[in-house]
């Protein structure tokens, strides 16, 4: 539990200030910085016309996005930070054997000898295609279709993309207990658009590129007859695509949650042999139903099925096999794999150099293990304390900001400050490191190594049916750049990599660390009061605890959000989606919102010190905007704007700050400014 939650709102802000100064101040006090680079501005922009721009212009017209990049900013500068430090600690495991039996050990050779088995090409390129052959041969000795049921749960454990698969966690409707869903998958392509937008010339041709692309791996995969069946293969992933959900629908957790008993799925789609998929996906015998995402879906999949040949889903799932084992094979695979999923849909112009690559093999496979070892090296356990004081903060600012709000009844703040009082911060690392002892990796062996990790992680997510809620589990490791809520768990998790410039810089005045990891920290908790996590309570049960007059007071502030960024294209022609932006749009608006609270509580009544010429509420915008720093390949971002919850940078800046009242008195934006929005149009929710 956070201690927090006991404590009142005065002691809560004291401790996130003294959090602060600890930050900004410890150990030998270097001189105060305003925390923002002036070298990154373009002073021909006003900040009131564009704040994007002004902020970040000279950087974005002298930055060229890296050969083995989609895109640039401060996330991607912080992984290249990051992965020289991660690629040092895993060297130094495979140079060091284990000294000892200890299981740290053994878990420190595991990860030398999965990278090893990657980085030994020689081996590599005079294999070939042998080392899949096991499962190409598998979908040879296919017979009939009712054994299609039994490829998709053995390719599913194996990390192949199949057309639907089994994901176990928490049941959004029985916080108690562990369900398994299944959902929608199996096209090759980002989004079904991709398939099914015909006046689209971008993706038409796209389409023409990737009919080419799967002949390329069916002949690398040894079939003779590869051009046709590309072109059957292509129409039935086009039938796939038609029959998925689109990506807003798929937000709605009430939607997608169907409880079908396992006896009833081949009532849903009698083509498939359930009996033989659940035995083959290790289901069977351990749950009585299932969730399915998407009812529809199935049944379209199921008609897919009964009338597809039976020789082009044997084709269709080679390329899935080939497609996802590439990157593990010789040079010839790795290379057409890339100049399609690499350049032709995301215009990155190079593969990263191979240790990159390897450093991602093993963060995909063992990445707690790689984790203990860059927490022990890179995270002291102060981060951990300063952090904390951190998240208390901006939780303390968000209790009274809910109280202020004049849209809400004191029936549903009521409930929101109950939800609020139960989040579940994690901070830097687990307190219980995943064990790995019964992996095995083999420093001969990378397909099989890739095989045995995809198989260890999903039956150790499969022997969670039937258990406790583990409420310590992680779902990403502590070297990761990023962060996230889980409406089902109600927990907020900053891991330990974040917790660095240019996120929060030590060096810097509080005021744009506030609107840069402030607002991040503020994004987060904002996720439990989202379109979406504004479904869960705090138990993480899908109920709905608003009034019905709070709830439609609520839509109509989220229908201007949706409105305001669907207007944003960053590419010609290619909008940002508002309904599909729009929980991390809410997130963004009221993250930044409750981060300049917490900056204001913080200040205990005194003004903010002027830096540079800044007023620290100047800063903290400022600080803000420098966190969304960002340059992308079109072809990147037309893929981000169909298939990504997230908008681009630009708009996650630009689009926010329209909002913030804070913004206009700080840099007296008014009518006529290209930033303006009159005060009516102003979204505020939390």
């Amino acid at each position: 539990m956070n201690p927090f939650l006991n404590r009142t709102l005065v002691s809560s802000a004291f401790a996130f200030t003294l959090g602060l100064a600890q930050i900004a101040f410890a150990q030998q006090p270097p001189p105060l910085t305003s925390g923002i680079d002036p070298a990154a501005a373009d002073p021909a922009v006003r900040i009131q016309d564009d704040a994007f721009r002004a902020v970040n212009g000279k950087w974005l017209a002298t930055t060229v996005i890296p050969a083995d990049r989609k895109s640039t900013g401060p996330f991607e500068r912080l992984d290249d930070d990051t992965q020289p430090q991660l690629r040092a600690l895993i060297e130094s495991a495979a140079k060091n054997a284990p000294g000892s039996d200890s299981a740290n050990a053994a878990e420190a050779k595991k990860i030398g000898d999965l990278y090893a088995s990657f980085m030994d090409e020689a081996r590599i390129e005079s294999l070939g295609a042998r080392p899949i052959a096991d499962q190409l041969a598998r979908i040879d000795a296919v017979k009939t279709k009712a054994e299609l049921g039994a490829l998709i749960g053995v390719f599913d454990r194996i990390g192949v993309d199949t057309p639907f698969s089994a994901n176990v966690h928490q049941d959004a409707k029985d916080s108690t207990r562990y369900v398994v869903d299944l959902g929608q998958g199996g096209i090759g392509l980002p989004d079904r658009d991709y398939f099914l937008a015909a006046k689209d010339q971008r993706f038409a041709a796209i389409r023409v590129k990737y009919q080419s692309f799967l002949a390329k791996m069916l002949t690398l995969a040894g079939e003779k007859s590869a051009a046709a069946q590309a072109k059957a293969v292509f129409a039935l992933e086009t039938a796939i695509a038609r029959a998925q959900w689109d990506r807003v629908a798929n937000r709605d957790p009430f939607k997608t949650y169907n409880v079908v008993a396992i006896d009833d799925l081949k009532t849903l789609a009698p083509h498939i042999d359930w009996t033989r998929y659940l035995d083959a996906a290790e289901i069977t015998g351990k749950t009585g139903s299932v969730i399915v995402s998407q009812p529809s879906f199935i049944k379209g999949l199921d008609h897919a099925i009964a009338t597809t040949p039976l020789s082009t889903w044997k084709a269709y799932f080679k390329t899935r096999v080939v497609t996802a084992y590439a990157p593990y094979l010789n040079r010839e695979f790795v290379d057409t794999r890339f100049v399609f999923v690499g350049t032709v849909l995301n215009g990155t112009p190079e593969n990263q150099v191979r240790w990159k690559r390897g450093v991602r093999l093993v963060e995909g496979s063992i990445g707690e293990g790689l984790g203990r070892l860059y927490v022990a090296k890179y995270f002291p356990p102060e981060s951990k304390a300063r952090m904390d004081s951190l998240v208390r903060g901006l939780l303390a600012a968000y209790q009274e900001s809910i109280a202020g709000l004049d849209w809400m009844s004191q029936a549903t703040k009521l409930e929101a400050q109950a939800k609020l009082a139960t989040f579940m911060p994690k901070i830097g690392y687990p307190v219980r490191w995943r064990d790995y002892s019964a992996l095995e990796l083999q420093r001969d062996d990378l397909v099989g190594n890739v095989v045995r990790a995809k198989n260890f992680e999903y039956r150790r997510n499969i022997a969670k049916l039937g258990k406790p809620i583990d409420r310590d589990e992680w779902g990403i490791t502590p070297q990761t750049i990023n962060a996230y809520y889980n409406p089902e768990l109600n927990e907020i998790v900053f891991p330990a990599a974040i917790l660095q410039p240019p996120f929060f810089d030590a060096r810097a005045e509080d005021a744009a660390n506030y609107g840069a990891i402030g607002a991040i920290i503020g994004h987060e908790i904002s996720h439990g009061f989202d379109d979406e996590g504004s479904q869960y309570d705090g138990k993480g049960n899908l109920r709905n605890w608003w009034t019905d007059q709070d709830r439609r007071r609520f839509g109509e502030k989220t229908k201007a959000l949706i409105a305001q960024y669907g207007a944003y294209a960053p590419v010609k022609g290619y909008h940002v989606n508002g309904a599909l932006t729009l929980g991390e749009n809410i997130a963004d608006n009221s993250g930044l919102a409750i981060a300049a609270k917490a900056y204001h509580l913080s200040l205990r009544g005194q003004p903010a010190p002027v830096i540079d010429g800044l007023t620290g509420d100047q800063r903290l915008y400022m600080g803000f905007v420098h966190a969304w720093q960002e340059k992308n390949r079109d072809e990147a971002v037309i893929a981000q704007v169909k298939s990504d919850p997230h908008a681009p940078g630009e708009f996650r800046a630009n689009g926010t700050l329209t909002n913030q009242n804070g913004f206009y008195d700080a840099f007296g934006v008014k009518p006529g400014d290209r930033m303006y929005l009159p005060p009516e149009k102003r979204v505020t929710i939390w």
